[in-house]
């Protein structure tokens, strides 16, 4: 039951991050790669504490989560940070939880790997969510497809992420919050680049600051419930819960933001398609 509840928090609080980074792309505006970076800085506070807590900090075997770190969530968060921006937090969470899709084929052309009938169950419901996400009759006017598809690609970045850990990586010794933080420390270098070659000033109002910090503890928290999960449970048990995520950007888009979201039962039904796809190519592979 830990692994179970370990799960859903996880799931939970990174369904919620794109209803923070909605809340705070208000005025007085923060440039993409400043809220992307301030995110991340709050996500490698909490990732380092908690690599403290956990102990066994090593130096040795951590190239792999560096080039991972770069990718995602150094780059995959500037296109997932202007995706809410232009389509808004349920629908870019629903091109997001597409990232399973994404990975089994990267596995599959990449690393030759031969996905079962199940798995290609999972990536067919995931494509029809996506189809009907894609087919919405009417949405509200702050919604830009380009938005959906900066979304696409950032989903694409974190399963580009996931098949290198899983692919360079599988037979590592370092300790899973020291990985994260890593990976962490990685994405801030990539971040802070593109925010100088930009000259982006980041001189800004504590309160507007605080704003971004937040969806950034959010994700924080996430990797730790999600590592202490799997720490605690089998990847049959854990992954197809952490994978109802977009489902709860759905969710808590609903509830905190329906004047401006407006979340019709295509959404919805596109949430479901592919959390059920996410879920079962999880559980399999």
């Amino acid at each position: 039951m830990d692994a179970v509840a370990l799960a859903f928090t996880s799931a939970a609080l990174f369904g919620a991050m794109p209803v923070a980074v909605r809340f705070a792309l208000v005025p007085p505006l923060v440039p993409a790669a400043v809220g992307a970076l301030l995110m991340q800085i709050a996500t490698f506070v909490v990732l380092c504490v908690a690599a403290g807590i956990q102990g066994g900090v090593t130096v040795h075997g951590l190239l792999p989560f560096v080039l991972a770190g770069a990718i995602a969530p150094g780059l995959s968060n500037l296109f997932i940070t202007v995706a809410i921006r232009e389509a808004g937090s349920s629908r870019a969470s629903v091109a997001f939880g597409m990232a399973p899709l994404f990975a089994v084929t990267i596995a599959v052309v990449g690393f030759g790997e031969r996905p079962g009938p199940a798995v290609l169950v999972g990536a067919l419901l995931v494509v029809a969510g996506g189809i009907a996400l894609a087919l919405e009759p009417e949405r509200p006017h702050h919604v830009r497809s380009i938005g959906i598809v900066l979304a696409l690609v950032g989903a694409a970045l974190f399963a580009t992420r996931d098949n290198l850990v899983r692919h360079e990586s599988l037979e590592t010794e370092v300790p899973a919050m020291t990985a994260g933080a890593v990976m962490l420390a990685a994405s801030l270098v990539v971040t802070s680049l593109f925010v100088a070659g930009r000259r982006n000033r980041i001189v800004w109002p504590s309160a507007v600051i605080a704003r971004w910090l937040l969806p950034g503890t959010f994700v924080g928290f996430s990797y730790v419930a999600l590592f202490e999960a799997f720490y605690r449970g089998t990847v049959s048990v854990v992954a197809p819960i952490v994978a109802t995520e977009s489902l709860f950007g759905v969710i808590f888009s609903v509830l905190l933001l329906h004047r401006s979201e407006r979340v019709g039962a295509r959404v919805v039904a596109g949430a479901a398609l592919v959390v059920a796809g996410g879920a079962l190519i999880a559980v399999v592979r």
